[in-house]
């Protein structure tokens, strides 16, 4: 199934999950969570079934149903749903998923993996909690034939037959090799004739992380289950670990916020702070990891409780700007990115679209964009000025709802250096040799189309961004520059 976005942040320092999240969690079918991550990248949004596992009432939609886009094939039958992941030359089983309670809708039936993923399915659509969208479906009469006689992936497969698969899959899902400039059926060419009936686990490995180097896509991954695990980002930035994150915490404290502790949320993951002069600074390392679960419900509803404590009637009464801290952001939900949009404005507006690749043979056909809005929250809402930190360490989620700012009403200024540059949620596939693969194959698009997959989301006022210079000078750029475009009272 597709990997919710993958929350690397909160998970740094394992070798699970997806890079949403450096290697991301898989989700369940070709749809999409989000992280996932924290998901994908430490805790995966959208787990924990609310209720019983198994048939409940109406055992539901009763079929066999292509994905729109995803290589994925899904059987759903007397309260069951199996996946298969499919390409050109292959078909292997995923993860499969049980009615739980529903959620009162007749028209909606709710699955839950073993793992704890949830999505919702209603005629012609799935929808996973924590995600952003929903994925549409088309009947088939049948199982496609490849599938009737899938396997069960393992160690003994062909390392030739793996290779194969591993190409393949890349070849009818990934959507940027023209932007990255590589010539995959030259990589095929290249890489191919070095794999045969006897190469060991160890060369294989190595000429997989030489085909997936070049891409310089923090979405892709691969994992064999042990100490093997590829993953990277885009060349000059560095990946969010935890690390970086506590060295970061700390500097901020000292230097920005004059020694003083700031509130905290979620775990940790959630920040404020009082600053002098009628502004305010905001925290977040992820959106996802919020709560020991990591189920989606109770993700959103710790979120919730943070803002209700940071956006006070009092408090947005008084406040004349708002920084807002993104620059160690590992990802996590789109869905809990578009809740704090909506604490930031008193209008509806256009936050992206999201499309996805659905022509195996042609990397420039997508389905139709889907559009997301920010709608307003309920609660006490802030729209004054606000100011954005990014850097290189921005990723996944964390740019989703830097790009949900865009079109916001009202003065919104981005500050420090351009995102990471990934936005997809990650489509999580079993190789035939049991090898765990994650890939991005969709688009986040502005009304006029553009996206921001490689380069990142870039900035109105360039600062460094915690470099050792930054560092051993006892400053930070990027915060001095927000406090100067913010008023005071």
């Amino acid at each position: 199934m597709t990997r919710t976005r993958t929350d690397t942040g909160a998970r740094t320092g394992t070798r699970t999950g997806t890079h949403r999240r450096a290697a991301a969690a898989a989700l369940l079918l070709a749809l999409t969570v989000a992280t996932a991550g924290p998901a994908a990248a430490a805790t995966t949004v959208g787990r924990s079934p609310a209720g019983p596992v198994g048939p409940v009432g109406p055992v539901g939609p009763v079929g066999i149903w292509r994905l729109d886009g995803y290589g994925t094939v899904l059987r759903v039958e007397s309260g069951r749903l199996q996946e298969y992941q499919v390409t050109g030359i292959s078909c292997l089983p995923g993860p499969s998923a049980l009615r739980v309670t529903d959620n009162g809708s007749p028209a909606a039936f709710r699955y839950a993996t073993e793992d704890g993923e949830v999505l919702t399915v209603r005629r012609g659509s799935v929808h996973v909690e924590g995600s952003v969208g929903d994925r549409a479906t088309h009947r088939l009469a049948s199982l496609p034939e490849r599938c009737r006689e899938a396997q069960e992936p393992g160690p003994a497969a062909d390392p030739v037959a793996t290779f194969d698969v591993f190409w393949q899959t890349f070849a009818e899902n990934y959507p940027f090799f023209a932007a990255k400039g590589v010539d995959w059926n030259a990589v095929r060419a290249s890489h191919r004739p070095r794999v045969h009936a006897g190469t060991t686990e160890d060369e294989l490995f190595s000429v997989f992380e030489e085909m997936l180097a070049p891409l310089y896509d923090a979405h892709v991954h691969l994992s064999d289950g042990g100490d093997r695990f590829f993953g990277e980002v885009r060349p000059g930035t560095a990946m969010p670990t935890l690390e970086l994150e506590t060295r970061v915490k700390a500097y901020i404290q000292e230097v920005d916020l004059g020694g003083r502790a700031p509130q905290e949320f979620a775990r940790g993951r959630i920040s404020y702070a009082d600053l002098p002069d009628g502004r305010g600074y905001l925290r977040l390392s992820g959106f996802g990891g919020y709560t020991e679960n990591g189920d989606f419900a109770s993700e959103s509803a710790e979120l919730d409780r943070a803002l209700e404590s940071v956006f006070t009637a009092e408090r947005t009464a008084r406040l004349r700007g708002l920084v807002i801290d993104l620059r160690i952001n590992g990802g996590g939900s789109d869905e809990l990115g578009l809740r704090l949009a909506a604490r930031l404005t008193d209008h509806p507006y256009f936050a992206y679209a999201k499309r996805v690749r659905n022509d195996p043979d042609d990397a420039t056909r997508f389905t139709r964009p889907q559009p997301l809005y920010v709608q307003p929250a309920r609660g006490t809402r802030y729209t004054g000025p606000v100011a954005v930190l990014t850097g290189g360490s921005t990723m996944s989620a964390g740019e989703t709802f830097i790009q949900a700012l865009l079109e916001r009403p009202g003065r919104t200024v981005r500050i420090g250096e351009p995102t990471q540059g990934v936005f997809s949620d990650v489509l999580g596939r079993a190789l035939p040799n049991g090898w765990e693969l994650g890939l991005p194959n969709e688009q986040f698009l502005t009304r006029t189309g553009k996206t921001f997959d490689g380069p990142g989301i870039p900035v109105d006022v360039t600062t460094p961004v915690f470099t050792q210079e930054e560092f051993d000078a006892h400053r930070d750029s990027a915060f001095t520059a927000a406090l100067r475009r913010l008023p005071r009272t």
